[in-house]
């Protein structure tokens, strides 16, 4: 009886231990199984590739500036550091108002963009143009492009107080306003981290050197990087 039992509770311990065995491999499939659900979950972090238009002025048209060294282009390269082929349509054309962009907007959305970057409205205000109807303009095109189903990243300026302090204070805080009320991101001002440093802008104290142009993109990529997630 004794030699029965024994041999019984060999037999348990030996299923105990091959039970344990086989529970242990299992813990490690999943965590193997979870590591790479991680890894496929990190490279597929962004979503889909999207189209971007940027419709802006000479501060995103490489004014002065050798091509391919404007915030637009580094863009692109920043795209692809991030190994991401989403494609870029830069529209800006140098002299641009908020009534230029908002005429040429439609023809432009016929190429379906996914995000539309709106860097318009410094032009206006250098020439003391009303700031009703640039944020008129300027909400024009965000209802365009959200009615095109596309999303909007809009992109606050400043200006020298040549027109008065009023002027300058209102004319930055309608791209605030704008964004609040249309609910769209914003970049609260292009060129942020660049106007205290004269040695970042070209002869005409209006336009950023290329040094510059690393420093504004980081400025856009804050806004954007969220929406190429969604």
């Amino acid at each position: 009886m004794q030699i029965i039992d024994s041999r019984f509770g060999n037999m348990f311990q030996d299923l105990i231990a091959d039970t344990a065995d086989r529970f242990a491999r299992s813990l490690r499939l999943a965590a193997l199984l979870l590591g790479l659900f991680g890894l496929v979950w990190t490279n597929n972090a962004y979503s889909a590739s999207k189209s971007i238009l940027v419709l802006g002025d000479s501060l995103s048209a490489e004014y002065g500036l050798a091509r391919g060294s404007g915030w637009v282009a580094l863009l692109q390269q920043r795209l692809q550091q991030e190994k991401l082929d989403d494609r870029i349509t830069n529209a800006s054309i140098s002299g641009e108002t908020t009534s230029g962009g908002k005429a040429r907007l439609a023809a432009l959305l016929q190429q379906r963009p996914d995000i539309v970057i709106i860097e318009l409205g410094a032009n206006d205000a250098l020439r003391g143009l009303q700031l009703k109807a640039t944020e008129d303009n300027l909400r024009s095109m965000i209802d365009a492009v959200q009615k095109a189903k596309a999303k909007v990243l809009l992109v606050g300026m400043r200006i020298p107080p040549n027109y008065g302090r009023d002027y300058t204070d209102k004319f930055f805080a309608l791209y605030g306003t704008l964004a609040k009320q249309t609910k769209v991101p914003l970049v609260p001002f292009l060129l942020a981290g660049v106007p205290d440093k004269p040695e970042m802008f070209q002869a005409d104290r209006i336009h950023p050197v290329a040094q510059a142009h690393p420093i504004i993109l980081d400025n856009v990529w804050s806004g954007l990087k969220p929406l190429l997630t969604k």
